[in-house]
């Protein structure tokens, strides 16, 4: 590395996003060499040293996998009260690797874990809006006016409206199983807008977060994220930003 933008150089280390690096370097909190930086196109090189809030930190290899989460387990780092989480099922050189978004306890499928704090910020941002695919089973048969109030959208909480794409692969008496697309990040959504209209979720599995895709893993199993399939994961959230 000859030189590069102090926010780019900030966002490597993985501890945030270019846009949120600008934010530290406007609130004076960044250093190079011990003299404060307000220049957000500011340069630095290989042997500089940068400090963010008295901190020194320094560029990481940027790390990609999917990982098949199974039930069961909560997707955190750290649990006060003592659950399972997800990283109990992986080895200690991931475990410094992030979660990009949640899934709750009971719900299971694919979660992508890096260190890139750029990329996770462009896949959860509320401004863009990033599809995930989940197969949902409910107990029961819905009818199609209830699916449309849930495409129009509902009131899962206070000021918070939520909708979904859903379509419908199997329905009998018993159960309705869909595949549901999201564009939004609310906490338990899924489950909350089948209870606003009446019924129980019995199985929900993500399989898809943008360009990448569950199949070929198993459950509890990790595998990284080629570098060709995260260049078309850009691309696509590229092509988003745009819209």
């Amino acid at each position: 590395m000859s030189s590069t933008r102090l926010n780019k150089y900030i966002a490597s280390s993985g501890l945030c996003s270019r846009r949120k690096a600008d934010e530290l370097i406007e609130q004076g909190l960044v250093t190079v060499n011990g003299k404060k930086v307000l220049e957000l196109g500011y340069q630095v090189g290989e042997k500089d040293k940068v400090f963010v809030d008295r901190k020194l930190i320094h560029p990481v290899k940027h790390q990609y996998y999917r990982f098949y989460k199974p039930a069961g387990y909560i997707t955190t780092a750290d649990d006060e009260k003592g659950r399972k989480t997800i990283y109990d099922l992986l080895p200690e050189t991931l475990l410094g690797l992030k979660p990009v978004g949640r899934l709750d306890k009971d719900s299971t499928g694919l979660i992508i874990l890096t260190n890139d704090g750029e990329l996770i910020q462009e896949l959860t941002h509320p401004s863009v809006k990033v599809p995930k695919v989940y197969l949902v089973q409910v107990k029961g048969l819905l009818h199609p006016h209830q699916l449309e109030t849930l495409a129009k959208g509902v009131e899962i909480e206070p000021g918070k409206i939520a909708y979904a794409d859903i379509e419908v692969l199997e329905a009998d008496n018993e159960h309705t199983a869909m595949q549901i697309t999201l564009y939004q990040g609310m906490n338990r959504q899924i489950r909350k807008m089948f209870e606003y209209i009446g019924f129980e979720v019995k199985s929900l599995k993500r399989i898809q977060h943008a360009t990448i895709q569950l199949a070929g893993l198993k459950r509890g199993e990790f595998k990284p994220i080629k570098p060709a399939q995260i260049k078309e994961l850009r691309n696509f959230l590229n092509r988003l930003a745009k819209k």
